[in-house]
């Protein structure tokens, strides 16, 4: 990279200084546009079971893009962008994860890393998705093979993922958690157990699951779909350690998911990635600001609900090519390969008999 490129980066990343202000106002208002209308919708797809199931799953549906929205203001919690308040960050960031069952400092710890490191080959493995090179999945023993061609399938994901990763994984705390973090983990579980308990006291377990585990699934499989989309798309970007960049890893590795106005809304402006990567400190609520003040950030990798489907068939990064590419493609260059593999004559050492 060139000076000139370098010092463009750098004035990139100091332009975002006057959208990382917090305006409290406007977090209070998200607070209460988020909060009251989910509990809303939870208690309205309660009362409908009374009705029909299928009402009950129509209010579910709605009151998961409800929780993708609490999760958002979770995550500016993490970041310190929610309030200019650290405490009230902690406060916040606590119950909501509660809400959305997430452990505010354990996910704040591992979500920072992830920043740190996004997009660079040689931080992989915490915070992220599990991404192999080809080089890594073709090196590898065929039982490591099969486990992350499971991992990757669209189906373990996104059907078995969120019930692994929000009821199972999160429950833990991480080898040599800090004990802060495993205090406050210890208190989000003890908090969901005290919630659902009650919940279930007032009105039975089995209502109590027919309207939670729909909204538990929904909205945890459309979180990992963010998450995984977000840095899994065409024209992507993933370095070593020498020749990565954080500002070009937030810009080129980070897509901008062009939603629906309704679902950019609900998702907390999300979708501008790209933004959110370069300035962590920016809330949600400016980051399309940021994005459309920026011409440079503008003219970042753009991605639809449409041409975001693509990426269900990455599996691997191909370092040599830059770009995520298939198992099966994969295959077929093992077929091309092995032939010439098999053609060559093995001349052993020693005496040859005539």
């Amino acid at each position: 990279m060139t000076t000139r490129q370098t010092s463009q980066l750098s004035s990139l990343k100091k332009s975002m200084a006057p959208f990382e202000k917090t305006n409290q106002r406007a977090s209070i208002r998200q607070l209460i546009n988020t909060l009251v209308p989910l509990v809303l919708l939870w208690m309205a797809a309660y009362f409908s079971l009374q009705v029909s199931y299928g009402l009950t799953l129509l209010f579910a549906v709605p009151a998961a893009g409800f929780v993708i929205r609490t999760f958002i203001i979770f995550h500016d919690c993490c970041h310190g962008s929610f309030f200019n308040n650290r405490k009230a960050n902690d406060i916040i960031g606590t119950i909501t994860g509660v809400l959305t069952l997430v452990p505010y400092r354990q996910w704040k710890h591992s979500h920072s890393i992830h920043h740190a490191g996004s997009s660079n080959l040689d931080k992989r493995g915490i915070g992220d998705i599990w991404i192999m090179t080809v080089e890594e999945y073709l090196a590898a023993k065929p039982l490591k093979r099969l486990y992350y061609r499971i991992y990757r399938n669209p189906l373990i994901m996104f059907g078995v993922g969120p019930i692994a990763v929000f009821l199972i994984q999160y429950r833990f705390n991480a080898r040599g958690a800090r004990r802060k973090e495993r205090m406050n983990t210890y208190l989000t579980n003890v908090s969901i157990a005290l919630l659902y308990s009650t919940l279930i006291w007032a009105m039975g377990w089995q209502a109590f699951l027919l309207v939670q585990l729909p909204v538990v699934f929904v909205s945890g499989c459309l979180g990992i779909w963010l998450f995984y989309v977000q840095h899994q798309f065409e024209d992507s970007y993933f370095e070593h350690e020498e020749e990565w960049s954080y500002v070009s890893a937030a810009v080129e590795g980070s897509s901008y998911y062009k939603l629906p106005k309704l679902l950019q809304w609900i998702t907390g402006n999300i979708g501008f990635h790209h933004v959110h990567h370069l300035s962590p400190k920016v809330p949600n609520y400016n980051l399309e600001l940021a994005h459309n003040a920026s011409e440079p950030l503008q003219h970042a990798t753009t991605i639809t609900i449409g041409t975001s489907l693509k990426a269900l068939h990455f599996r691997l990064w191909d370092e040599e090519n830059k770009g995520f590419v298939g198992f099966k493609e994969i295959k077929a260059r093992m077929k091309q390969t092995k032939p010439a593999a098999e053609g060559l004559k093995v001349i052993k050492p020693g005496f040859q008999s005539e």
